[in-house]
């Protein structure tokens, strides 16, 4: 019989605020991929997982972004902000559904694994009412404790509550829970408001857990896992994280990265096997690397796919839309946008190639250039295979170069060219003997002697 669980994401309030930015905080990115899309990409996603996600008001930015990252997920509105408790009954409805296990996370934590809600519903599996995530901080000032007697949570002390000796205690609340769905309501439903603040705190379900005689648990993580965003800081923490952890990833997977420090991937990269990365290379969102590609230094990669035994860079740019096929070649200072090669291209120096399909084999000279652009609207340019298109060539859109065609070197070419044949576009040389010699004599007699100053 498969578990049914609901997974309730608290979007954390004041979106924005401490990040000195107008972008709601949980759509800042970590690694190419905002911040709650990392919570949901961890998130339970079985046949009979859901996910409730409770927001403020006003926020339809991360409405539209939660429904594009996982369609399907019931947003709910918390219209004031009255604690986590109050925030997480937001989505009563989803709740009331009826799943096994409830897992309580926070959009602004993208550190959060997977395999970590598989271990606190585990802990409900075992007979557990409630498990809480805890890590053991290095610094504990300002994190409620989790007080733990033999193998079960006793209570979680705020720091302004704590004795001295539950102030030594490293072992801290990370906020992410997990309640067994028959006993959730119950337990959610007890947590009153009587603190200083009028609020109602999701902690206080340790206690409510103990006076209805059932168990509450606590599953560690690393401090690294649950770190929240709050500031620019904290979000280029994170970052960092978020990098070592896709480094280790590829690395484990064969990639090999000659200095894997000065590498910046995404969430989502995806790499084929004997793949080569070199020194301060740039990954975007949305790339695919195959089997054997090379990706040499200084290059930036978005929205790209490269194909088997590719050579990249260095200092290319690929931008999103590049398709490149088994053995392409794109070389120092090549640019591409929404272009698609065929098998063996060369595009070795100093190109830009936009708007563009290219056969196989064909060759591109340095300097040429795909003017895809009027001002108003993009055009393509089609170039056959094996076509070859000389140095610092002007391939003005749209346009078509036929299989086989020899673009003659400095042309600007406007008009399709037939297949196999030559084409050359140049002004006539205009040549005047001496005509140097004698300009310089000119300025030489017309120059005025300076006088005493």
């Amino acid at each position: 019989m498969s578990i049914r669980s609901t997974l309730t994401i608290v979007l954390a309030a004041g979106e924005g605020t401490r990040m000195r930015s107008s972008l709601p905080k949980v759509l800042h990115p970590v690694a190419g991929r905002p911040l709650v899309a990392h919570v949901l990409a961890a998130a339970p996603d079985g046949a009979n997982d859901s996910v409730a996600v409770v927001v403020g008001p006003d926020h339809q930015p991360v409405v539209d972004e939660i429904a594009r990252v996982r369609p399907g997920t019931k947003t709910y509105v918390q219209r004031e902000r009255l604690g986590t408790a109050h925030a997480v009954l937001a989505a009563r409805e989803a709740i009331e559904a009826g799943a096994d296990d409830i897992l309580i996370a926070f959009g602004d934590t993208p550190l959060i694994n997977a395999d970590t809600f598989t271990r606190l519903r585990a802990a409900l599996k075992d007979g557990a009412a409630l498990a809480v995530l805890g890590f053991r901080a290095a610094d504990p000032t300002g994190y409620g404790r989790l007080l733990v007697e033999k193998d079960q949570l006793v209570a979680i002390r705020e720091q302004a509550d704590a004795s001295e000796a539950e102030r030594a205690v490293t072992l801290c609340n990370a906020g992410v829970m997990a309640f067994a769905g028959k006993a959730a309501l119950k337990i959610l439903d007890r947590i009153g408001n009587g603190n200083s603040k009028g609020e109602y705190y999701l902690t206080d379900a340790v206690a409510i857990v103990h006076e209805l005689g059932l168990r509450a648990a606590v599953i560690e993580t690393d401090e690294d896992e649950v770190r929240g965003i709050n500031t620019k800081a904290q979000l280029a923490e994170a970052e960092q994280v978020m990098q070592r952890r896709l480094r280790q990833a590829a690395l484990d997977a064969g990639v090999t990265l000659i200095a894997p420090e000065t590498v910046f991937l995404s969430a989502d990269t995806i790499f084929g096997k004997d793949v080569t990365i070199e020194p301060f290379v740039v990954i975007g969102v949305g790339v695919a690397i195959e089997d054997g590609a090379v990706i040499h230094s200084f290059s930036n990669i978005v929205g790209a796919r490269i194909g088997k035994n590719a050579s990249i860079g260095p200092y290319a740019r690929l931008r999103p839309g590049t398709v490149l096929g088994e053995g392409v070649r794109i070389g120092n200072f090549v640019e591409t946008k929404a272009a698609d090669l065929e098998t063996g291209v060369k595009v070795n120096h100093l190109t830009y190639i936009g708007d563009t399909h290219i056969g196989a084999n064909a060759n591109i000279g340095a300097g040429t250039i795909t003017c895809n652009y009027d001002g108003f609207d993009k055009h393509r340019t089609e170039i056959g295979a094996g076509a070859f298109v000389g140095s610092n060539s002007s391939l003005v859109a749209p346009v078509k170069i036929g299989a086989g065609a020899y673009v003659g070197s400095g042309s600007v070419i406007s008009k399709d060219v037939p297949d196999d044949a030559l084409v050359v576009e140049r002004s006539p040389v205009s040549l005047r003997e001496g005509w140097a010699r004698r300009f310089r004599e000119m300025k030489m007699l017309n120059r005025k002697p300076k006088g005493p100053k």
